[in-house]
Formats: structure tokens, sequence, C-alpha cells
């Protein structure tokens, strides 16, 4: 008489990798639906927790299926080791932020001049129903300069124009949308097209050959000129001196797509341009360190496009 051994089931072993694998599901339509749809930050944060809950509780499944396993051989040593894995992204994505809101100042945003920060075009506004962003506290530029003593604003040597130019060629680069501007009259290279026929009738007359002057332009087309005098340039500043420069971007993280408002100002002072940016989190009380890295990686890749023309 043969004796057939029947081996044990763990059931919780695989009750957890049905809840692991729930939960990562959700979790990628919802990073999906926040990154590429219409899903809010608000909602996201929300519903990046509430995935979290079932992947919680597969893991102590995932557990008492392994120590079955261990005692009296029970099936669903493979299952639990897979819910294990599949649980790691949707309770490692919460417990990273928490690190950062933990570890990194407590900050909503972060200038590269404390001073005086750059003036927002157009103020960034945004529903905030569950993560509102309370104002900027007292002591904002104490703990920005503790925390990142080495953001700083950058001085390029030469005319505004090469530098604008460079700060939208590197906004684009780096997915941030133009929103709004003000003064990018300074930013433009002064151009002053060759006179037409209307306005030398002389030389428009057939057969008459016009007369060589030192005022006479050539026939190539428009001609870079002196820069205009401030005073000539029909340019609304909200207060800021004159040969100042303002553009406001809206980006998004790479992974995640989190919002972010900047804004870059270029200020001429003499022979050189003077850069400075602001960068600040659209949600909530904590920036997680986010804005500072947006700032850093903006400036840097800055300076590799003006290689050879940086000044202290």
């Amino acid at each position: 008489m043969q004796i057939r051994y029947d081996r044990p089931v763990s059931r919780s072993a695989f009750l957890a990798r049905r809840l692991a694998l729930f939960s990562l599901g959700l979790l990628a339509v919802v990073m999906l639906a926040h990154r590429f749809g219409p899903l809010k930050t608000p909602d996201f944060v929300l519903l990046v927790l509430a995935c979290a809950i079932p992947a919680a509780l597969s893991v102590p499944l995932a557990l008492i299926g392994l120590a079955r396993l261990w005692q009296v051989g029970a099936l669903g040593g493979v299952a639990s080791a897979w819910a294990l894995v599949l649980a790691a992204l949707p309770l490692g994505l919460p417990g990273y932020g928490y690190y950062l809101y933990a570890t990194k100042p407590q900050l909503t945003e972060v200038a590269t001049d404390l001073a005086d920060r750059p003036a927002w075009v157009s103020p960034p506004a945004a529903e905030q129903h569950l993560l509102p962003r309370p104002a900027l506290p007292d002591d904002a530029s104490a703990r920005q300069q503790a925390a990142y003593p080495g953001l700083n604003g950058r001085r390029y040597e030469g005319a505004i124009d090469r530098v604008y130019e460079a700060v939208r060629k590197v906004a684009a680069e780096n997915r941030m949308v133009l929103t709004a501007s003000r003064g990018e009259e300074y930013g433009l290279p002064a151009l002053e097209l060759r006179p037409t026929a209307e306005e030398e009738p002389d030389a428009a007359i057939e057969g008459a050959a016009p007369t060589p002057s030192e005022d006479t332009l050539p026939e190539s087309g428009p001609l870079p000129t002196a820069r205009p005098e401030p005073s000539q340039m029909m340019v609304v500043n909200d207060g800021e001196p004159e040969g100042t420069a303002r553009l406001q971007f809206a980006t998004r993280t790479l992974v995640l797509g989190l919002p972010f408002d900047a804004i870059v100002r270029l200020r001429e002072e003499a022979e050189t341009t003077l850069v400075d940016i602001r960068v600040a989190s659209r949600y909530g009380p904590h920036d997680l360190g986010m804005s500072e890295r947006i700032a850093q990686g903006f400036l840097h890749a800055l300076d590799a496009e003006l290689l050879g023309i940086a000044g202290n």
C-alpha cells in the first residue's frame, strides 16, 4: 500500500502575492495619470498613500508564507518572495518621500538672491484643497543659506542678449515651458533694416545710380546697430531697474511629474550680465529638496552653454 504525502498549501502566501500585484498595478495607473493625464498632485499624493495599504498588508502575509515553508514545507515560498518584490515600490515611494521630508529643510522655494528674490511675472496659482502651500516664513532665507550654501547666482561677461538666448535654449533642453516674460526687449539684439525705395526716392529713380557715401548700407539685409537707450524702449518692468529681463517657466520632475515654477532674472550691469533664479513648488508645505536640485541643474547647464565667459 502506497502512502501519498499531500503537501500543505500556504494560502497567506498567495493572498500576499495578489495584494502586492494589485498595489503595484494601481500605483502604475496613478503615476501615469499624474505624469501624462489630468490627475492633480494633491490627489496623486493621496492615491500613492492608498496604494501602499495593500502592499503593507501583503508583507506580513508573505512572511507567514515563508515561515510555513520553513516549518512544514508548505507550498507558497515562491509566491511569498514575489509578494515582497512587488510590494517594494508601492512601499518604497512613500517611504523615500518621508525620508526627504525628514532630512531636507522645510522650504517651499529657493532663490539665488535672498536679499532681492526675483519677482514673479505672473504669480503661480493652483487649487490646493489637500496640500495647501503656506506663506514663506521669516526664517526661510536663513534655512536655505544653512542647507544650500552653494546655491549662488551667476555673472557672465558680455551683453544680455547672448545670455538671454542661452537661457531660452537651456530651458527648452530641460523641459521648462515659458509661461510669462517681462523686459524681453533687453534680450533681443536691435536690428535696423536698410532703407527702402520710399525712404530714398532719389536712389529709386530708374537709371539713377545711388551716390556712395559713408551712410549707405550694403545690400546684405538687416545689420546690427547699437542698442537703443532704455528711455527709448517701451518696457514695463514692474519696478525693476532698467536692463532687467525676467522669464517665468513651468516644469515637471522627470519621473513623477511633480509641478514646479521657476523664474530667471537677467540684469545687465556695465559689461556683465547677472543671472538669478527662483524655483518654487506648486503644492504642499515642503519641496522635498527638489527646488534646489532644479535650480542647480539649470545653472550648471547654463554654465556649460556659456563656457568661457563666466565671471565671479
